[in-house]
């Protein structure tokens, strides 16, 4: 058997607690009427009783039968038996009366050949021992029968009830739960073409609303993944394009005639060139895959960010003097983490300074020691970059205008989603400003790494 809809589970539940409490209530009911009864014939017998008791007194014994007729025949369903002290049955007002009857004094209940009795036994003069008893039968059959109507008529309201609140709740659910609806049906429509579809969430449910803007959530970055992912694919296709048609390019030309050995050196020289570039660039790749899928792992040891700095400017130093530009450093911390794979990050920031920083410029290293975080900053002055292409700087093959894309082919737009990469996975976040004719890289690291 399938698995019953949610509207389906609903309308069950629904008529399933209408039923429970249709049924308590009338149980209730039923219970409350028959002991509404009870006290109506315990009143009713009560005052009989009075009534034969101050019949009988005083009463010579041959008019004893008449005078306890004419108290009977005032209640039709009433019926009298009287018995000695010895237990001999003195008097039966019926011959109707069971043969048997209850002989614990107080009101009882019996049947007898399919008619219903309340029974009251009760000693005719109380202050004697030796009395004879009085036992009162009251016909109930016409309560007994109101009581069985009733509860054939609670069933049928527990039936009718239940499946009237069955269809209603089914009906309920169904159009409660048609936001849900919406969203499957969105859900089936979305593609790789159509991922700019939109729940309404002011139109649903605050219990839904949420579940909406979550989707909607979901949707927006799935489609952003998917923008980043589709650039990515051209923009790798590009940047491999280029080298590969040198490569053939050259190839062909070198091949349509014979040449000395010193050209096809050189041909194999300039390829080399290229397939190191897109061996490197192949290499960058993986690292950021790498990064995506958390199998960064860095190690910890305690590094002097003062000394690593001051390794990688002696290192751009030559790079910097023929350019004219001046490096520096300023500060001193301290922090674990991977001594190579910093390296590289800061690497990375000094060559992108360097490459933009004109000539008689600056590029300086800051490094300050926080509360509870250390900030290492690269700026370099130089024209600025716009508030607009800061979010994407760190887009992978993205270049900021048209001036940063400009060099050689060994500058693909990978360094800084290297850097970023490099930087979380330390647990740290990178920023950059640029205002003033500066422009500033900042990564905060946290002192627990």
């Amino acid at each position: 058997m399938g698995r019953l809809s949610l509207s389906s589970r609903l309308a069950l539940l629904f008529a399933a607690c209408t039923a429970v409490v249709s049924l308590f209530a009338g149980v209730l009911f039923s219970r409350a009427s028959e002991a509404h009864f009870v006290e109506l014939d315990q009143q009713l017998l009560d005052g009989k009783l009075i009534g034969l008791r101050r019949a009988l007194q005083d009463v010579q014994p041959g008019q004893r039968e008449a005078r306890l007729a004419d108290e009977l025949s005032r209640q039709a369903d009433l019926s009298l038996r009287i018995t000695g002290p010895d237990g001999q049955r003195w008097y039966d007002s019926s011959i109707n009366v069971p043969s048997e009857l209850p002989q614990q004094p107080g009101l009882s209940t019996i049947n007898n050949d399919g008619t219903d009795y309340r029974v009251l036994n009760a000693p005719l003069y109380p202050d004697t021992s030796e009395t004879p008893q009085l036992t009162l039968l009251l016909d109930i059959t016409h309560h007994q029968h109101f009581l069985q109507r009733m509860q054939h008529l609670i069933w049928l309201t527990v039936g009718l009830s239940a499946l009237a609140t069955a269809l209603l709740g089914a009906w309920a659910a169904r159009s409660g739960l048609r936001p849900l609806r919406r969203m499957s049906a969105v859900a089936r429509g979305i593609s790789a073409h159509s991922l700019n579809a939109r729940l309404p969430e002011a139109q649903m449910p605050p219990e839904l609303a949420q579940m909406a803007h979550s989707f909607n959530a979901m949707l927006g970055r799935l489609d952003d993944s998917f923008q980043r992912l589709s650039a990515f694919s051209a923009d790798i296709a590009h940047e491999l394009r280029t080298p590969l048609s040198n490569l053939l390019t050259h190839t062909q030309v070198t091949l349509t005639r014979p040449r000395p050995l010193e050209d096809y050196r050189e041909a194999l020289h300039s390829n080399l060139e290229e397939l190191q570039w897109m061996a490197q660039l192949v290499n960058d790749m993986l690292y950021l895959a790498k990064a995506d899928h958390g199998l960064l792992m860095p190690r910890r040891e305690t590094l002097e960010l003062a000394d690593e700095s001051d390794v990688l400017l002696e290192f751009f130093a030559p790079l910097a003097e023929d350019a004219g530009v001046t490096l520096s450093r300023e500060g001193h911390a301290r922090i674990g983490g991977d001594r190579s794979m910093l390296r590289r990050a800061l690497s990375n920031l000094l060559d992108n300074a360097l490459r933009f920083t004109p000539a008689a410029g600056s590029v300086r290293v800051s490094i300050a020691d926080q509360l509870h975080a250390v900030q290492v900053s690269v700026e370099n002055s130089g024209e600025g970059i716009s508030d607009e292409l800061l979010p994407r700087l760190f887009d992978r093959f993205y270049r900021a205008d048209p001036a940063r894309r400009e060099g050689s082919s060994e500058h693909a737009g990978l360094g800084l989603a290297i850097t970023q990469s490099i930087v979380r996975a330390h647990g740290g976040q990178i920023h950059c400003e640029s205002a003033a004719g500066w422009t500033r890289f900042v990564i905060e690291l946290p002192k627990g790494n």
